[in-house]
C-alpha cells in the first residue's frame, strides 16, 4: 500500500514543471503535474501514443487542439485519444495548475 497527500509541497516558486509518476506498468501511468504559468514550446505539439484522461484539481489551464482551444478550471477533465494533437497554450500560476493525468495503451 501507498499514501500521500496530493497536495502537499511548496509549488509557488518553481519555474520548470513538476512531474511526479505516483503508480505506472506496462499499461498504465498516473502522474501528479504541477504547472505554474508553464505552457508547451512554441511550434511544439504532442502526439501521443497512449490516450490520457486528465483533470485540474486547482488553478486553470488551456490545450489547443487542431480545431479549437479548451478551457480547463477546477474540476474540468479530458479525454485526449492517441495521436490527437494537442499542446498547452496556458496553465495559472496563482495558483498553480495541479493537474492528475492517467495515460493508458489501448488493447489492439
Amino acid at each position: 500500500m501507498q499514501t500521500g497527500n496530493f497536495f502537499n509541497g511548496n509549488f509557488s516558486e518553481i519555474s520548470e514543471e513538476f512531474i511526479e509518476i505516483l503508480k505506472s506498468d506496462s499499461n498504465t501511468r498516473i502522474e501528479r503535474i504541477i504547472s505554474n504559468g508553464n505552457i508547451s514550446p512554441e511550434n511544439f505539439w504532442y502526439d501521443q501514443n497512449e490516450w490520457e484522461w486528465v483533470i485540474v484539481l486547482e488553478g486553470s489551464a488551456k490545450l489547443e487542439f487542431k480545431s479549437k482551444v479548451l478551457e480547463l478550471n477546477r474540476g474540468d477533465w479530458v479525454y485526449i485519444p492517441e495521436h490527437e494533437i494537442h499542446r498547452v497554450i496556458y496553465t495559472s500560476y496563482n495558483p498553480p495548475c495541479v493537474w492528475l493525468a492517467v495515460f493508458g495503451k489501448s488493447k489492439v
